[in-house]
């Protein structure tokens, strides 16, 4: 039996986002039997206490109480139980995969216990989190040390997209990696739309641009507000976004001047997956502005949902839409919406077919779960 031991996601089942969703799915949809995961889960209660979910092993880790460095603290207290746990249970060549950078700074200590026992420590680096805006400069500057350290020291760094371990190599020279994407689960096109929501927020199907993703600056709201603002198109901008309550949204306010824009409506979040999927199924188009990451799940549901998709021209947006979409850069959107605008429907359904047989070609989340099991079982 291979045991797995996954460290840095907040644990299952899933309640947040990519990393939670994907231990999920790679649970749900495990095919071996000669692999047991164990997954850390971030609680209030005590260490230690187990339960069974699908078929991994589920151990608590108290979260702490320090501000923006509890997720060093969770990703190293994991480390240190399963390390205990192992021994007690006399496990035997172990597998640590952690999700994320956080713990980078510190993890030569991490990597030579896990080694000590006969382990390997797999990482899977999530991007570049440290160019995220959220982080104030001297987070950025850890966050990039970290992936430094990460990447050198790993046995194996897991990319999610060709883009990642590109920029990884040219940064840091000849990395141990190798790419296994993000997975999303294909959706059938229902017949009959409800449309309770469109109703209750005004908005007519297949009249409206779409965006959907985290309200922060380097998913390039402003680019897209302002674009669409500057385009004479007769539909909306729905934007499908956490925005209440967030600075960003008065700062985005005062510089566009969206307001005065009837066209463009934040209609807040949508939690409910079958509506959300109406929501991507009936739009105009999709448009995509984010720009740093590697396979973006909102991107692999778009192509999964949406006709026609808008793509933020970025090395990682390319290699997961290839020719299945349109793209733009900063001062080119309300142009390639033009464009879009003046396409015959079959150009739209061959974009549509296109990206559908991507999807079903290399993002299934059973294609992704058998590239997994496969790394784990050292069978590639």
């Amino acid at each position: 039996m291979q045991h797995v031991f996954i460290i840095g996601s907040r644990g299952l089942p899933a309640q947040y986002g990519g990393f939670e969703t994907f231990v999920d799915e790679l649970v749900s949809h495990q095919q071996s039997g000669q692999i047991k995961y164990h997954v850390a889960n971030l609680s209030r209660n005590a260490s230690g206490r187990h339960t069974e979910y699908k078929t991994a092993d589920v151990f608590d880790i108290k979260a702490r109480n320090f501000g923006p460095g509890n997720v060093i603290f969770y990703d190293r207290d994991a480390i240190n139980y399963a390390l205990s746990y192992i021994k007690d249970n006399e496990i035997v060549n172990p597998i640590f995969y952690i999700l994320g950078n956080t713990l980078g700074a510190f993890i030569s200590h991490y990597a030579k216990k896990i080694h000590k026992i006969g382990g390997k420590m797999l990482v899977n680096p999530d991007g570049l989190e440290w160019k995220r805006s959220k982080w104030i400069k001297p987070i950025q500057m850890y966050l990039k040390y970290s992936e430094q350290k990460m990447a050198k020291i790993a046995d194996l760094i897991v990319s999610d997209n060709q883009g990642i371990e590109d920029y990884l190599k040219a940064e840091y020279g000849d990395v141990a990696s190798t790419v296994i994407a993000y997975g999303t689960n294909p959706v059938a096109r229902d017949s009959e739309v409800d449309t309770t929501w469109f109703d209750a927020q005004g908005v007519k199907l297949k009249d409206y641009y779409l965006v959907v993703g985290r309200f922060v600056p380097e998913n390039n709201y402003e680019a897209i507000i302002r674009n669409f603002m500057a385009s004479d198109t007769i539909h909306d901008l729905v934007i499908v976004t956490n925005h209440q309550g967030n600075p960003y949204f008065d700062k985005l306010r005062e510089i566009t001047g969206f307001e005065q824009d009837k066209r463009v409506k934040f209609v807040g979040t949508v939690y409910n997956k079958k509506t959300l999927t109406a929501i991507r199924q009936q739009a105009f188009a999709y448009i995509h502005g984010h720009a740093v990451g590697g396979t973006n799940p909102g991107l692999l549901e778009a192509m999964s949902a949406t006709d026609l998709n808008l793509v933020y021209d970025v090395s990682f947006n390319r290699n997961v839409a290839l020719d299945s979409a349109l793209f733009w850069r900063l001062d080119s959107l309300s142009v390639l919406m033009a464009q879009a605008e003046k396409l015959e429907v079959s150009e739209i359904d061959q974009l549509a077919t296109r990206a559908r047989a991507i999807i079903a070609e290399k993002y299934t989340w059973e294609r992704i779960v058998t590239q997994y099991e496969r790394l784990f079982l050292n069978e590639n």
